[in-house]
C-alpha cells in the first residue's frame, strides 16, 4: 500500500474527496496533510479522517523541512490539491514523476503563476471559451508545465458566469482526481 500525502492550500474540498476515496483503498492511503497556511481549512477536514496534519512557511518548503517531514512519513506519493507555492527542486528530487496536480482548466491555456482559483474561470469567461475542464498533470520545475496525465472537459455557454464555470469544473475534480491518483500509484 502506498503512502500518500497531500500539500493544499486553501479550503481543501479537493483534498477531502481523496481522503474519502482512500477511506476503501487497497491501493494508496492518505497518511499526511500538510498545508502552508495555518488558517486553511483544508487542515479540519483532515480530523474528520484521522489524518495527521503539519503547517510551513515558504522558506521551510525551499529549505527542505518539508521533503524531511514527508521523508520520516514514509510518503511515497505527493498529491497538490489547490496548493499555491511553486515546488522546490529538493521536493523534485525526492519525488521524481511521483508528485502530480491538478489545474482548473484546459493546460497549456491559463495555466502558470498566478492563475489559480476563480482567476482561471473569470479568464475562461473573459476569453469567451465554450468549454473549460480540469488538468492533472506531473509537477516539474515550471508552474503547470509538467507532463499532462488526464484532461476532461465541459461545456460553457455565454450565460455562465465565473461561479457557474467552477462548479461545473468542481464536478470534474470530484470524478476524476481520485481515481487518477490511484492509477498513478
Amino acid at each position: 500500500m502506498k503512502k500518500i500525502a497531500i500539500l493544499a492550500s486553501g479550503s481543501g474540498s479537493n483534498a477531502e474527496e481523496i481522503m474519502k476515496y482512500f477511506q476503501h483503498s487497497q491501493k494508496g492511503k492518505i497518511v499526511l496533510i500538510g498545508s502552508n497556511k495555518k488558517e486553511a481549512f483544508v487542515l479540519v477536514r483532515a480530523k474528520k479522517f484521522d489524518v495527521p496534519t503539519f503547517t510551513f512557511d515558504k522558506s521551510q518548503l525551499e529549505e527542505g523541512k518539508v521533503t524531511k517531514k514527508l521523508r520520516e512519513a514514509e510518503v511515497d506519493f505527493v498529491v497538490l490539491a489547490g496548493f499555491l507555492l511553486k515546488i522546490p527542486n529538493n521536493l523534485l528530487q525526492a519525488y521524481p514523476n511521483h508528485i502530480v496536480n491538478i489545474h482548473p482548466a484546459l493546460l497549456p491555456n491559463y495555466g502558470g503563476k498566478g492563475m489559480y482559483g476563480m482567476k482561471v474561470h473569470q479568464a475562461v469567461k473573459d476569453a469567451g471559451d465554450k468549454e473549460s475542464g480540469i488538468t492533472i498533470h506531473l509537477v516539474n520545475e515550471n508552474y503547470d508545465e509538467g507532463k499532462i496525465i488526464f484532461q476532461a472537459a465541459v461545456p460553457v455557454s455565454s450565460e455562465d458566469s465565473p461561479e457557474d464555470i467552477a462548479n461545473k469544473v468542481h464536478q470534474l475534480e470530484y470524478k476524476y482526481f481520485p481515481n487518477v491518483i490511484e492509477s498513478l500509484l
